[in-house]
């Protein structure tokens, strides 16, 4: 089956429900739900199963609930014999998973880091999100940097004329962040050259430079918290590029809040080394269909509830029986 990859989602991919067949199904699920209820001293399982929507689309919530359900998931995952993976990446929040995966990281240390990114994030300035479907990155890259340097004559100051391209999801699903009317502005221009703008429902403007103060304050979290060299290669979204020393990761997670999310690239990298399978582990089905975007020849996979780790687990092991 070629190589193997394990892919954790990020913020957006929540739902309402999530991780609750896990919990009622599989004892490493219930436990490790538990676990994390505990390590963070709040119920992040009843946010889960229960929700409301609204207090789970906040980021402070988002963010821990999608790790707890996507670590139960994943031990799920490996309780049922789930094969290794030769590569591990998650998509912003979820590279946290990945570490964990790739036991870089110890559960507690992982909820604990994820618990105060999204207070951090929760708490910077106002910001704006919209995605860009349609257009290349570079065209993209151009109409920030053409709305930048308007505002910026304009007398605008660096935070008003901020706008970046901040995900690079596939070639031509991308998305814009920074000071919200900067990035009104610059989803006006790309609308005028073609691109279907979609304003996101975020308050943040993530993954650009006005989050340089969180991304600063988690940096020391960051050092303070026990890393170790990886058990497989852990593909970063700040560079797209594979490591495992502890020292690398570390250094590249802490620059992550700021800087852009190459998923695409990531795929495309990981593609390239040999891999031919990726299994999305966590809510949702938002990084696999990337990856069916990026190469529809890939194999995909999604675990988020019993049928589907079943049905992948078994899928799994019929192709490397084969192989």
């Amino acid at each position: 089956m070629g190589k193997l990859a394990c892919l954790f989602p990020g913020q957006g991919s929540q739902s309402v429900g999530m991780g609750r067949d896990l919990f009622d199904n599989f004892e490493v699920a219930k436990a490790t739900f538990n676990e994390i209820d505990s390590v963070a001293g709040r119920s992040l399982s009843k946010l889960c199963f229960e929700g409301p929507e609204a207090d789970l689309k906040r980021t402070i919530n988002t963010q821990p609930t999608i790790l707890a359900m996507s670590l139960a998931a994943w031990r799920c995952y490996e309780s049922m014999g789930g094969p290794q993976p030769d590569f591990v990446a998650g998509h912003s929040l979820g590279e946290l998973t990945a570490l964990v995966a790739a036991r870089v990281l110890k559960l507690d240390d992982a909820v604990a880091l994820v618990e105060k990114r999204a207070q951090l994030m929760e708490e910077c300035p106002a910001g704006a999100m919209s995605a860009v479907i349609g257009m290349s990155g570079e065209d993209l890259l151009d109409c920030a940097k053409q709305t930048e340097q308007e505002l910026k004559s304009g007398g605008a100051s660096d935070n008003d004329c901020c706008v970046v391209v901040a995900n690079f999801n596939t070639r031509e699903q991308l998305v814009i962040s920074g000071n919200p009317d900067a990035v009104a502005k610059a989803g006006a221009l790309a609308k005028s050259k073609g691109g279907k703008v979609i304003p996101l429902p975020v308050g943040g403007a993530f993954h650009s430079p006005l989050m340089s103060a969180a991304a600063q304050e988690f940096a020391h979290h960051i050092k303070n918290a026990q890393f170790s060299d990886a058990a497989c290669q852990v593909v970063q979204n700040f560079d797209a590029q594979a490591a495992t020393a502890a020292g690398a990761v570390k250094g590249k997670l802490e620059k992550q809040i700021s800087s852009a999310v190459r998923w695409c690239a990531s795929v495309e990298f990981m593609l390239a080394q040999g891999v031919h399978t990726f299994v999305e582990i966590g809510p949702g089905k938002v990084l696999a269909g990337t990856v069916k975007k990026i190469d529809k020849l890939a194999k995909v996979h999604n675990i988020y509830d019993k049928e589907t780790l079943e049905s992948a687990i078994a899928a799994l092991k019929q192709t490397m029986a084969v192989t």
